[in-house]
């Protein structure tokens, strides 16, 4: 018996301990960023971004993730109504953007990503037993290599998608960011860096679409990961 308590005990504390450095992560701020001039990037996919992005920096203005959006982005008119699914007008494999990581990172699932530029696609957790509990939203995007990613016009495969993003990090998993909520109050700001209940870090932006709403709010986490 005394050992269960132990062991209990112990547990708490890791709890407590994990939830305080989540939230002791600091604070962010974000600044304008230009398009990237660097020829790593193809100019079919700084064609299809929106002229200035979002520089995610820390308290010092270190920037610690450059974010540019698409042009127009497609939304489509019969959106999911699954509570779990936050961005259901967007499309499965759609390209939604492009991230650079000036230094070294970690995804969502504290694999290791190495600086440089990735596109940036749209995709839902599948609703089966190996991702129970991942995250409250099933939403999240999927990161790969600039340079391997060159059908920016055409919504990939899921199975495509996952094949693609695994040669970011490297392993056996895709490399991922998953998605918040965006506020939907009238007096948010957009955009913005936003600490979510889970003391993770989002970019709040409002994405511009092709269709119904015109700007769509949006929150994609860029400091924070999995605690499972």
């Amino acid at each position: 018996m005394m050992v269960k308590r132990a062991f209990r005990s112990l547990n708490f504390v890791i709890f407590l301990l994990t939830a305080s450095l989540a939230w002791a992560q600091g604070s962010y701020k974000v600044a304008p960023a230009n398009l990237p001039s660097s020829s790593d990037v193809p100019q079919a996919v700084l064609s299809a971004l929106q002229p200035q992005g979002e520089s995610f920096q820390n308290a010092s203005g270190t920037s610690m993730a450059e974010v540019w959006f698409r042009k127009g982005v497609p939304v489509t008119k019969s959106a999911s109504s699954s509570p779990d699914v936050i961005y259901g007008g967007l499309s499965v494999g759609e390209f939604v953007g492009l991230v650079h990581f000036p230094q070294k990172t970690t995804d969502y699932r504290g694999q290791a990503i190495k600086t440089g530029y990735y596109t940036l696609r749209y995709a839902e957790i599948p609703q089966d037993g190996n991702h129970m509990g991942v995250s409250t939203y099933r939403d999240f995007l999927l990161m790969s290599p600039v340079a391997a990613d060159t059908q920016l016009d055409q919504n990939l495969a899921f199975d495509a998608l996952i094949k693609l993003s695994r040669q970011t990090a490297g392993t056996g998993h895709p490399a991922i960011l998953m998605l918040d909520p965006a506020s939907q109050s009238a007096t948010a700001t957009f955009p913005a860096a936003v600490a979510d209940d889970q003391g993770n870090w989002t970019l709040q932006v409002k994405l511009d679409t092709n269709g119904q709403p015109a700007q769509l709010p949006f929150a994609v986490v860029l400091v924070g990961q999995y605690q499972g």
